[in-house]
């Protein structure tokens, strides 16, 4: 099993000084945090995409060289691309770049976004919420297959012989869907052949297994089921004992808050927080011997060949997110790979 981490950039109040952290000083934490992640032996970096001053990254494919020139290993990936709102010749060529800089290591988690926000900055009505994903992923595989590519549909001017450039390191370059836990969703990512991304935050891990039944189901169904992979991304953070790793509440707390009056977010009760972390739940905080069970839990019930841990949440400070890096690398990652 593949084992990453995932960080989103949110930016969070400094209490000290309480303004947001600056843009400059997250980017330069993320890519030190990718580089150790790759020297302590960690498999992918993911890196997602926003379009809010809440978040620094709204570039991913920019941020992940940045981290290429840095590294040798990793394997770099969105974590989403909003396919949705982009155009999916730029998306193919910024991620085929991303893959020449890192010599074959790039990836792309497409996406629908869980915000509304880019669809007004880019112009798109949400009444095409589904239709905009389904049509431009569907430009974005045929680009990934065809270095020429003739294609219409209702969203963007039509391609005629139109030669997409660069192409990618990788043949194909690896595409992920990256879902929810709609239905549909993983229905349409095992119809097409993609391995999944679940991004999971709360609840029993158990009740996402209907989700990887679907998409297992449609990819057999459509006769390509060896393309078939799952993986699955939940809140993480791996203290030295159970106590001190539950300590972080109040950053997952200040993380997941709406930020203004009726805005995006809800609260989460201490007590809420602690059941969301015992045994069978997907919020993966805790113990390191904790972990190790709930990942061996979520790989026997899913049947998960890649793991991601959303580490760097809530305004963290560095120094227990590298700790927490530490022991996911040097004691988590062993017991589940001997497994």
């Amino acid at each position: 099993m593949e084992l990453g981490i995932i960080s989103l950039s949110d930016l969070q109040i400094d209490p000290a000084t309480g303004r947001r952290f600056s843009a400059s000083q997250r980017l330069a934490d993320t890519i030190e945090y990718a580089v150790l992640a790759e020297r302590l032996g960690l498999d992918v970096f993911a890196l997602g995409e926003h379009h809010t001053l809440d978040f620094a990254v709204s570039s991913p494919a920019v941020a992940l060289a940045a981290i290429a020139a840095r590294t040798r290993r990793i394997r770099l990936t969105s974590a989403v691309t909003v396919l949705s709102v982009l155009d999916p010749v730029r998306v193919y060529e910024d991620f085929a770049t991303l893959d020449l800089i890192s010599n074959g290591r790039a990836e792309i988690i497409a996406g629908r976004s869980a915000f509304l926000e880019p669809f007004a900055l880019f112009g798109h009505d949400l009444n095409d919420y589904d239709q905009l994903f389904g049509e431009k992923l569907d430009l974005l595989l045929q680009i990934r297959a065809n270095s020429k590519v003739t294609w219409s549909g209702r969203f963007r001017p039509p391609l005629d012989e139109a030669e997409v450039a660069p192409r990618a390191v990788q043949d194909p370059l690896p595409v992920w869907a990256g879902v929810g836990g709609s239905p549909g969703s993983a229905e349409r990512a095992g119809r097409l052949g993609l391995p999944m991304v679940l991004g999971y935050i709360g609840g029993p891990i158990e009740q996402a297994r209907r989700a990887v039944e679907v998409y297992r189901e449609a990819g057999e169904r459509a006769g390509h089921p060896e393309k078939l992979k799952v993986g699955i991304s939940t809140h993480f953070f791996a203290g030295s004992d159970p106590g001190s790793a539950r300590a972080v509440y109040p950053y997952y707390h200040e993380y997941l808050r709406p930020k203004t009056p009726g805005g995006r977010g809800f609260l989460v009760s201490r007590s809420q927080f602690e059941a969301g972390t015992r045994p069978g739940q997907a919020i993966m905080v805790g113990s390191s011997d904790e972990l190790i069970e709930k990942i061996l839990f979520a790989r026997q019930t899913l049947g998960i060949e890649r793991f991601y841990g959303q580490f760097d949440w809530g305004g963290l400070p560095r120094e227990l997110v590298e700790a927490s890096i530490h022991r996911y690398a040097d004691e988590i990652a062993p017991a589940v790979r001997a497994s």
